[in-house]
């Protein structure tokens, strides 16, 4: 097998939760570009189902699923429904995730049910994820990647709540991917930012305003993320590239 063909997906089942829009609509297609049928789950349908035609226009199966990805139940339901329509995955992305109401917070001025909130989407979500992609690739095996954050690293002072679930999730894919081995691969990406609409909607940055964000962040790389980069991040990690890598968190960041 050629270097380059070991980053082909060709014959892979994927499940991306998130996947409607911004950086999951980017993994579901890169997913696709690779070879893979694309389970593509989030809460609306509207957004799935354009995302699935898409999947389709590339050659490959999809499915649009509609699931909220904090409801144990339906994570369950999304796994079984993937496995009877394209089949068994062999590829889980937990994406789902971001800032409930678009609000970062500091962690002393959060009420409960903001935390609960937060930790539900961010990390119970990348969870139950899990523990649904495990059960159905305890025969055959597979690769779980959870999408992470550069806030996982280092103090977020505006931010806390967020970047706690996502140090979380860096921990949950370590213990993951010791209790998996050697069957299912567990990793994680953790992207810098990306100015998808949940980014303008979360920060108040304007789309206008993202070039000159760009020269104020001083990005050793001159230049934000793009949902493209993200997905060949997962590529990479979901392929027999990566093999020989379990256990890890990739920051895809632009060198911030």
């Amino acid at each position: 097998m050629s270097v380059m063909d070991r980053f082909r997906l060709d014959g892979q089942v994927a499940v991306v939760t998130g996947g409607g829009k911004g950086i999951g609509r980017g993994i579901a297609l890169c997913l696709a570009e690779a070879g893979a049928d694309v389970a593509v789950a989030a809460r609306s349908m509207a957004d799935i189902e354009a995302v699935a035609e898409e999947v389709r226009a590339l050659g490959r199966r999809a499915a649009a699923i509609q699931t909220d990805a904090t409801d144990i139940a339906q994570i369950d339901r999304l796994a079984e429904q993937a496995a009877s329509q394209l089949g068994t995955p062999s590829i889980w992305v937990s994406n789902a995730g971001g800032l409930p109401d678009a609000t970062a917070r500091y962690l002393t001025r959060t009420s409960e049910a903001e935390w609960d909130a937060q930790l539900d989407l961010n990390l119970k979500a990348v969870w139950s994820g899990a523990v649904a992609a495990a059960r159905a690739m305890k025969d055959s095996g597979g690769v779980i990647i959870n999408i992470s954050s550069r806030t996982a690293f280092g103090p977020q002072s505006k931010n806390g709540p967020y970047a706690a679930s996502k140090a979380a999730v860096n921990s949950l894919t370590e213990t993951l991917s010791a209790e998996l081995a050697p069957s299912i691969r567990v990793n994680a990406v953790a992207p810098g930012p990306v100015p998808t609409q949940n980014f303008f909607e979360s920060t108040g940055v304007a789309p206008e305003q993202v070039e000159a964000l760009e020269q104020s962040l001083g990005l050793p790389l001159k230049r934000l993320g793009t949902p493209e980069d993200i997905g060949a991040a997962v590529v990479y990690l979901a392929s027999d590239a990566a093999s020989w890598v379990t256990g890890q968190c990739l920051y895809v960041t632009g060198g911030m």
